[in-house]
Order: C-alpha cells, then sequence, then structure tokens
C-alpha cells in the first residue's frame, strides 16, 4: 500500500465508511468523499438500489451531498471512493476539475483510470485490502447488481 497522508487516510476511512453504510442499506458498497483543504466537506455512497436510481453512484452522491461549490473549491479538492471511478463518475470529477483522487482499489474494477491521467489529474492508488475484501464478497454474493451497476 503506498504513503497515504493523515488526511488521505481519513479521507479514505470516510468513504470505506460510507460504503459499509450503503451495504448495510442493501446497495453496493461503493463509497467517496470529498476534502477541501483539510475539511471533509461532503461524503456519499452508492444509491442505486436503495433509490432506484440509474446515477447515484457512490461519487455522484458525495458531490450531490458536498452542495454547490466554487470552481476554486474544486480546483483544491481531493475526492476518496473505494473503486476505482467509472466513466460517469470519471466525466464529474473531470467537469468540476478536481485535480486529485485517491483510489482504494481497481483489482475487482478498472474505472478510466488512464483517461483521468490523460487530463491532469493525480491518482493515488491505495490498494486498500479493506475495499476488496467488500468489493470480491458483493461481487460473489450478488453478481447480477454488479453487472447492472457497471452496465453489463
Amino acid at each position: 500500500m503506498p504513503e497515504l497522508s493523515d488526511d488521505d487516510r481519513r479521507g479514505l476511512a470516510a468513504a470505506i465508511e460510507e460504503a459499509r453504510i450503503g451495504r448495510s442499506e442493501g446497495g453496493i458498497p461503493i463509497g467517496s468523499s470529498l476534502m477541501i483543504d483539510g475539511e471533509i466537506v461532503g461524503r456519499g455512497h452508492n444509491r442505486r438500489v436503495q433509490n432506484g436510481s440509474a446515477i447515484l453512484h457512490g461519487e455522484t452522491d458525495c458531490l450531490e451531498n458536498a452542495g454547490r461549490r466554487s470552481a476554486a473549491d474544486y480546483r483544491r479538492a481531493t475526492l476518496y471512493t473505494t473503486l476505482s471511478p467509472c466513466d460517469m463518475c470519471t466525466g464529474a470529477a473531470l467537469l468540476y476539475g478536481i485535480p486529485r483522487i485517491v483510489i482504494g482499489e481497481n483489482e475487482t474494477f478498472m474505472g478510466a483510470e488512464s483517461y483521468l491521467e490523460s487530463r491532469g489529474v493525480e491518482l493515488v492508488r491505495a490498494n486498500d485490502p479493506q475495499c476488496v475484501e467488500m468489493m470480491t464478497e458483493f461481487i460473489a454474493d450478488e453478481p447480477e447488481l454488479w453487472n447492472e451497476d457497471i452496465g453489463e
């Protein structure tokens, strides 16, 4: 696991907590948090099942919960996510100019990481065993729901 700063550990821990909340609600265990200047300003988790939503992934729920922010705020932000961002969540991060994303794991799903990097986003791959375990267990337990979430 790469060396994470104290802020990174707090941000990823909040995302993991959100993922666990989502799973306890019967949803998909993917969580996210948004930090600006050392303060967590938003948290969220995948709510597609709970809300019957097509778009509430962990990252988009987190951004929604963070509320309206200025472009200057987003340019100072780090987005934390328990799983490599999909194309939709990648687009949201790029739209708002979030310069840095800490990814809990990318073993069970590889999102648009190369595209994010090509657009100048700094990625920190935490390779967190808790994140891998949550997704591995979920995918084994609910493969149909997982495939629905990633559009397969």
